[in-house]
């Protein structure tokens, strides 16, 4: 549905996109990954022909992304897009219009969207008086409110609280369902390990991973560890044949070497600290994000 070509972009003394390539299938959810600073944004906002790019090409079903291409993309950008002294009607109104909706069609799509994010009555609230959490819902209601083919997503999760987080993760699932094309980006891995089908991560405008999510996790596992523990596992990080590690307060995440020895770890450990549970397990992105972002930084440092 969505392929991208050799992206390029380069502003006064920044590259931001260096030969960036993906595509995207209809009806998945693809996950555009990166730390803050590493051409995510800049890459999305080419895909929408927002900003143009040095080089490269983006086509929407096999033809270049053009204006009439936008009618069938809905976009969510980081930065709230809202006018906050507008009414919360109004506002929907508006978008909706702009995206040539009927004003019967714009009805019944915010009546629907309204009960669905627990917004109904609130029609004649200013977007101002809305808390952090109610504004995200109503800027991802004017993103889908035309019924969009591709859903664009930055950072879609931004405001919201857990019980949020989950209802908004069911309606990307039931979007997914319904042949909806999915891109979001966003630094919370956990949500994109339980929503992507492919991811792309960028660092310093290029990518460094990218693929299936299920694959690439199956590359990592091979060499991966997680233990509980209490006490402190400060000293983990030291021990001989550890590649990387995430320490958290009562458990770590470890990818190890080939030739490391699981017995001399857990003999000198158990010295340490009492581990609770040990077992060889599947990394989490967080863990593969962090390794692979810090591995091209230092990469990037030494040349």
């Amino acid at each position: 549905m969505l392929e991208v070509k050799n992206l390029y972009k380069e502003f006064t003394n920044k590259l931001a996109v260096n030969n960036v390539s993906f595509s995207v299938n209809k009806g998945e959810i693809f996950g555009l990954l990166g730390p803050n600073g590493a051409g995510k944004t800049t890459t999305i906002r080419i895909i929408l022909n927002i900003i143009l790019p040095d080089s490269g090409v983006v086509l929407f079903d096999g033809k270049p992304f053009n204006e009439e291409a936008k009618n069938f993309v809905g976009y969510l950008p980081e930065e709230r897009g809202l006018y906050r002294k507008n009414k919360l009607f109004d506002t929907i109104a508006y978008f909706g219009s702009l995206k040539n909706l009927k004003m019967n069609e714009i009805k019944n799509q915010m009546d629907y969207w309204l009960n669905r994010f627990d917004l109904k009555g609130m029609e004649g609230r200013k977007v101002e008086e809305l808390s952090k959490g109610n504004q995200q819902k109503v800027q991802f209601i004017v993103s889908v409110l035309h019924n969009p083919d591709m859903i664009i997503l930055d950072e879609p999760f931004s405001g919201f609280d857990p019980v949020n987080q989950d209802l908004l993760k069911e309606i990307l699932i039931e979007l997914k369902n319904n042949g909806k094309t999915i891109i979001f980006s966003t630094h919370q891995m956990e949500q994109v390990e339980k929503l992507c089908d492919n991811i792309c991560l960028i660092n310093n405008g290029e990518i460094i991973l990218s693929g299936k999510l299920t694959d690439i996790k199956k590359n990592y596992g091979n060499n991966s560890i997680r233990i509980d523990f209490s006490g402190d596992g400060g000293f983990i990080k030291d021990f001989i044949g550890i590649k990387h590690c995430n320490i958290y307060e009562n458990y770590a995440e470890i990818i190890v070497n080939n030739d490391f020895s699981v017995k001399n770890f857990l003999d000198e450990a158990n010295k340490k600290i009492d581990i609770r549970k040990f077992e060889i397990t599947e990394p989490s992105l967080h863990s593969i994000f962090v390794e692979k972002v810090g591995n091209a930084s230092k990469a990037k440092e030494v040349i």
